[in-house]
């Protein structure tokens, strides 16, 4: 028998049920589901050490068990010293088991890390069913060792879902367990 996440196993077994008969949904695939993940990171000093760049990247894949990519500017920017073709931050995008996984290691460990928690805005959302988080330090995340980082910055958590509206993304996140904050 092969592995299946915590989380994936849930979303088939109870918040497919939980959604179709808040929403009303017909069918099974009409209920948005979870696409993927996508972890970015900014590092605007990398325009005079390349190596803040490295760590990074190492940063990220530590955090999600895959390889993440630099990420390049598009365009020059003279105020800022940036060239086309730079290196400015790191990304690494999850689909599929790995995702559970770090959505699962989010909301079980590194959430409730965070100081003063008590839950996550509900403003995030796009419009078009997709939810943006933003952390504010990377050592609330169990994988990186606080000795070995040297500087503490922020990064993205961008969740992409394909749900129609805001609220039906909403209602899906908050039965995969994110801890929205209540009104």
């Amino acid at each position: 028998m092969a592995y299946i996440p915590r989380l994936k196993q849930e979303y088939k077994d109870r918040v497919i049920a939980a959604l179709k008969e808040e929403f009303g949904y017909k069918n099974v695939m009409e209920v948005p589901k979870l696409e993927k993940i996508v972890l970015s990171r900014g590092v605007g000093a990398a325009v005079s050490d390349k190596k803040l760049v490295d760590y990074a990247v190492e940063e990220l894949t530590k955090v999600t068990g895959q390889k993440a990519v630099a990420t390049i500017s598009k365009k020059d920017v003279a105020s800022f010293k940036l060239r086309k073709g730079m290196p400015i931050g790191a990304k690494v995008t999850l689909r599929g088991e790995r995702m559970y996984e770090f959505l699962d290691r989010l909301i079980t460990s590194s959430l409730p890390r965070v100081r003063d928690f008590n839950g996550i805005k509900a403003t995030g959302f796009d419009g078009r069913g997709n939810y943006n988080l933003g952390v504010t330090e990377q050592i609330i995340f169990p994988e990186i060792d606080i000795d070995k980082v040297n500087k503490i910055s922020g990064l993205d958590i961008t969740f992409v879902t394909s749900a129609n509206t805001d609220k039906e993304a909403q209602s899906l996140l908050a039965e995969l367990g994110l801890p929205f904050k209540k009104n």
